[in-house]
């Protein structure tokens, strides 16, 4: 891949980490209300992750294959899946010579 790099992997990593820290230190993990929203925390936490890596992942194959992903990006923050797979599809399509 052509986007990954270890400095960028250990910045998403070690900002993870913080967020994860900075929820575990906010919560009080004796009141109920603090466990629910540490929950929801942490399932945004990890949303978050996982779009940015799948955004990660379409600027990739998009640079192999000479073609703009920026047009992308409004799409994608509106609706990432269905986004997504317009993008696989606009991607394998075949190309008129």
């Amino acid at each position: 891949m052509y986007v990954w790099r270890k400095r960028l992997v250990i910045g998403l990593l070690a900002a993870f980490v913080l967020a994860l820290v900075v929820f575990l230190i906010q919560g009080q993990l004796g009141e109920e209300n603090a466990v629910q929203m540490l929950t929801t925390r942490w399932i945004i936490l990890n949303y978050a992750g996982l779009v940015l890596w799948v955004f990660v992942w379409m600027i990739d194959q998009t640079r192999m294959r000479g073609k703009n992903v920026w047009v992308w990006l409004l799409p994608f923050l509106l609706a990432p899946f269905p986004t997504l797979m317009a993008l696989v599809l606009f991607l394998q399509r075949r190309i008129k010579a």
